[in-house]
């Protein structure tokens, strides 16, 4: 469990979409949790590349570090500290080369070998 986060946490700082993918069920459910509020959702391999893909543009620069990391039965539950700079002007006031440091955490859940579920929650 613990090399596939690691895996896909450091093809996620490097931003190499592909790389995130190779630990991935087919059938991976993916859910960010904002104060909340569900504001992406994908289901499926392919959704997700699309969205990973598509957040590339976000940040000039981005990086998530694992706090702890807990084992329950087949999932992990990781806090994860994030640290990313805006690359341009967003639509919800975020602005280009504005820096956020935000804490939170992802839960994973794995099935057949592969990383079958994540949700990240801040």
């Amino acid at each position: 469990m613990r090399s596939l986060v690691d895996q896909y946490i450091d093809a996620y700082n490097r931003m190499d979409v592909d790389d995130m993918l190779v630990g991935i069920h087919p059938h991976v459910e993916f859910k960010n949790i904002s104060a909340g509020v569900v504001n992406a959702s994908t289901s499926g391999v392919a959704e997700l590349k699309t969205l990973a893909q598509l957040s590339l543009s976000l940040f000039s620069e981005r990086r998530q570090v694992i706090g702890c990391f807990e084992v329950q039965g087949s999932r992990a539950v990781v806090s994860i500290a994030f640290r990313a700079v805006v690359a341009s002007d967003l639509p919800n006031g975020l602005k280009k080369g504005q820096v956020l440091n935000l804490s939170g955490r992802s839960e994973f859940e794995f099935q057949d070998g592969a990383i079958s579920k994540i949700t990240d929650i801040s």
